[in-house]
């Protein structure tokens, strides 16, 4: 089931849709540049995996700059309301913060702030043009994808409850079909708007009035000032070393520096050694993220307001230790429990005949988000305040103008300074487990970015928004595998072969001859561009 991988050297940009790695290929012909390319891209893919991401998500954005050689992000991820606090829910009532609905929509959308500061530092072509692809889809219509009717499918009661979904998705009580046009007038004048205003209808203008008017009138916590006050940040990336290369990840908020903890571990073994397809591998995956989660579950949360001690939980000899911990009964099944987390997540990766490349993601959290959209905007609203404790002991206990615990991290392999690799999934809980594979892959075992991606995935963990502390693991590997992994403890449960759990997943690797490989993932709709 491999997709076909293209080769290029001009030019490459691999998304989770197919129209999407359309829109960013015709930007570049165009004129612009991997920036560009990757707002027009988000843009698009608002429009046309809406059940994925959108105008009412967040989005982080790791970059490098040819002309100056930088690595830079940008975390366009939204704080929580001035109100919000958890006496508010306990008042209610609950005991944690509702995952659908008005009461789970509580942080500002960060995704179009990210998108004007981006283009404002680093953009060529005019901020209209980056819109034009979105509002045509809008417009016009598109084709529901496989994807889109799997989730229409399973979310259709939040659908059926949502009058402005219902309308959107059903037709004479039913919910359209795969290849059926979806068209989305209030999200294309609401697009329209954007192009015409800028991000400031969104954050002090008529547009934002709108939102806050309706989550108001909802009985929502959202007002004026949170959106005023809000603006993303700069940042600057996390990375370390392995085996010759250096790995980029955004920081904290994001949980990318799991990763970063893995690979360290990881150091101390050779991987090529250890076969892909054996029950050792995804023995020795588990507990090895098992390690990085402990610490992420410990301390993960908005750094300014809470210390990360980011400098040990990076360093080589605090890998060591946890190597050794592993390897002190290295068939032992360790035990952790994580919490329940979303994973409505797009990836996708550009880079430009300069030598511009950008690595971004982009997420409503759940599937169709808090299912809920405020009054004529179009725009579903992110539940990413759900996953707030209301347990004043836990680090990303709920506080006001806070930014969340947060799932999304684009990564990005440089070789000698250059970038090698740009990558990343779709996949909440699953993302970093994603990249470990992804970064084996192609590292250790030698594979190409297309067959690292389609290699045989698992997900440790509760994901998807429901319980379970299971390994999941696609079936395409011998019986024997599953057999030894529940002989020595493990919780196997298996997938489809090419499951949608495992999230989608996307890549370019860059060679020493200066030629770019790209690589969608055959799980999902997407599609590799390059000339």
């Amino acid at each position: 089931m491999l997709n076909i991988m293209p080769r290029a050297e001009r030019a490459m940009i691999a998304t989770p849709h197919y129209l999407a790695s359309s829109v960013g290929s015709a930007i570049l012909q165009q004129g612009g540049n991997a920036f560009d390319a990757a707002i027009a891209i988000s843009a698009t893919l608002g429009v046309v995996y809406p059940h994925m991401t959108g105008l009412g998500g967040d989005a982080f954005f790791l970059m490098h700059e040819a002309a100056t050689g930088a690595y830079t992000g940008f975390n366009g991820s939204g704080k929580s309301a001035a109100k919000v606090t958890p006496d508010f829910y306990r008042e209610q009532g609950m005991n944690q913060i509702p995952q659908r609905g008005i009461l789970s929509a509580i942080t500002v959308p960060g995704m179009v702030d990210a998108w004007w500061q981006v283009w404002e530092k680093h953009g060529k072509l005019p901020w209209a043009k980056l819109l034009d692809a979105a509002i045509g889809y809008a417009e016009k219509g598109f084709p529901i994808s496989r994807n889109l009717l799997f989730w229409m499918r399973k979310d259709e009661p939040f659908i059926r409850a949502s009058v402005q979904l219902s309308a959107l998705y059903m037709r004479d009580g039913e919910l359209l079909k795969e290849g059926d046009r979806l068209i989305q007038p209030e999200m294309a004048r609401t697009l329209r708007l954007l192009q015409q205003e800028g991000r400031d209808a969104f954050y002090t203008g008529s547009l934002m009035q709108t939102i806050v008017d309706n989550v108001k009138q909802d009985g929502g916590l959202l007002e004026e000032e949170d959106f005023r006050s809000f603006a993303g940040e700069w940042v600057e990336p996390l990375s370390t070393t392995y085996r010759g290369y250096d790995i980029y990840q955004m920081p904290p908020n994001s949980q990318g520096f799991t990763a970063l903890m893995m690979m360290n571990m990881l150091e101390h073994i050779d991987m090529a050694a250890v076969p892909r397809a054996s029950a050792n591998f995804y023995h020795l995956m588990s507990e090895v993220i098992k390690k990085a989660f402990k610490d992420r579950d410990r301390y993960l949360t908005d750094p300014h307001f809470r210390e990360i001690p980011l400098e040990r939980l990076l360093s080589k000899s605090y890998a060591q230790e946890l190597w050794n911990e592993i390897q002190a009964n290295p068939l032992k099944v360790s035990e952790h429990l994580s919490p329940a987390i979303g994973q409505d997540t797009a990836y996708a990766a550009v880079v430009d005949e300069e030598g511009n490349s950008v690595s971004f993601i982009q997420s409503l959290y759940f599937d169709f988000g808090a299912a809920y959209v405020p009054g004529d905007t179009g725009i579903i609203m992110q539940n990413r305040g759900s996953f707030f404790s209301l347990d004043p002991a836990c680090a990303n206990v709920l506080e006001p103008r806070k930014r969340s615990f947060h799932t999304l991290m684009p990564a990005m392999v440089s070789k000698a300074g250059k970038p090698y690799m740009l990558f990343g999934t779709q996949g909440g809980e699953g993302q970093p487990q994603t990249q470990l594979s992804i970064l084996t892959g192609v590292l250790d075992y030698g594979l190409s970015i297309q067959e690292a991606i389609s290699l045989p995935r698992w997900v440790y963990g509760r994901t998807w928004g429901e319980d379970g502390d299971a390994l999941k693991l696609e079936h395409r590997l011998e019986p024997e595998v599953y057999t030894k992994l529940k002989q020595w403890g493990h919780r196997v449960e298996p997938v489809k072969s090419w499951d949608g759990i495992m999230g989608q997943a996307q890549g370019i690797v860059i060679d020493e001859q200066g030629f770019m490989s790209g690589a969608a993932d055959p799980r999902g709709d997407g599609l590799a561009i390059g000339w």
